[in-house]
């Protein structure tokens, strides 16, 4: 008898979301080590956190079963075109109703949300379970998290130059290299030695990843209650931004369901794009948040959308992906 959920890996996922509603709790509760020459310290420590977690990415990406998904170009198009282009786009249509300088940081972290990779694991987690396109998957999920380095602070970009003085792409571009894409390269030439170290230890490296998260989170969290920055947003303005995100996501959810049956896609096929297409990488956003944010005092407000939809992401695609694996007919 087939189970609704996959046990393991769904109570893995809850737990996570839990810490970084108590991470979230401890930063508003106690902020000060995230000041002074302990924040500077949790900075470098932070920051070779990310190096080490792009390095284990590089051991574990694994060329043979990017290989074996390549070829099935409209998938591929589908679940980038939707991450990076139809994202944005939706959010984009937003900003005329960001009349104050509150609702514009707040609608820079939806859009921000929207800029950022789809996540790796939890997608080919999710697709797995409901018996979508693995391979396919695999490859959109890695792709994706490549691509980001290069696409997210590129849209961000574009309104990081009119709200900050001294946004340069070159420090930008300079920094991602040396914290994500010198430690991917790395990983990647000495994949013939430890790949299957990181295989062995991929729970351990999971837990790693997601502690490194944790701090990056705290961090930014406690730079703005120290700032007192969450007391320049109405309670209104909170729930409205809760509401936004939940929307996002179903809208999202229909378009690509939408193209996926106009292009025919077949079961497999329609499952992955579905759930590559419509996740949000914390991993990665948290990451591209230390850089790209590193000096704005709302740092924690910024990322609030991502956490939000990332707890959504988690609860409604579990259910899908269980739905998909009991029916054959969906």
């Amino acid at each position: 008898m087939r189970t609704i959920f996959s046990i393991p890996s769904i109570v893995k996922i809850d737990k996570f979301v839990s810490a970084l509603v108590a991470i979230v709790l401890l930063a508003w509760l106690l902020p000060q080590p995230a000041g002074g020459k302990s924040g500077v310290i949790l900075g470098y420590v932070s920051t070779a956190g990310i190096s080490l977690i792009f390095f284990f990415y590089g051991l574990r990406l694994s060329a043979d079963k990017i290989k074996a998904g390549v070829s099935n170009w409209k998938l591929h198009i589908v679940v980038q075109l939707s991450t990076y282009l139809l994202f944005p786009l939706v959010v984009l249509a937003l900003y005329p109703f960001s009349r104050s300088e509150e609702h514009e940081i707040l609608w820079l972290g939806l859009f921000f949300l929207a800029a950022v990779p789809s996540t790796v694991s939890s997608s080919v987690v999710m697709v797995s379970i409901g018996r979508g396109n693995i391979p396919g998957a695999i490859f959109n999920a890695s792709i994706s998290g490549l691509l980001g380095i290069i696409l997210t602070p590129l849209w961000m970009g574009l309104f990081l130059q009119q709200r900050a003085e001294g946004f340069d792409f070159t420090h930008v571009y300079l920094r991602l290299f040396l914290v994500i894409i010198l430690p991917v390269i790395i990983g990647l030439l000495l994949q013939r030695k430890w790949y299957s170290f990181a295989v062995k230890h991929s729970r351990a490296l999971s837990t790693f990843d997601k502690s490194v998260i944790l701090l990056i989170v705290y961090r930014s969290f406690a730079s703005s209650f120290t700032d007192d920055i969450f007391s320049l947003v109405h309670l209104s303005d909170l729930l409205l931004l809760a509401a936004a995100v939940i929307a996002l996501f179903f809208l999202m959810y229909w378009l690509v369901r939408l193209v996926t049956l106009a292009l025919k896609f077949n079961r497999e096929d329609r499952i992955t794009a579905l759930f590559c297409s419509t996740q949000k990488s914390l991993v990665h956003g948290t990451v591209f948040a230390s850089v790209l944010f590193a000096s704005h005092h709302a740092a924690g407000l910024i990322l609030l959308p991502l956490m939000l939809f990332h707890s959504l992401q988690i609860f409604v695609i579990s259910i899908i992906a269980a739905r998909y694996g009991r029916n054959d007919n969906e």
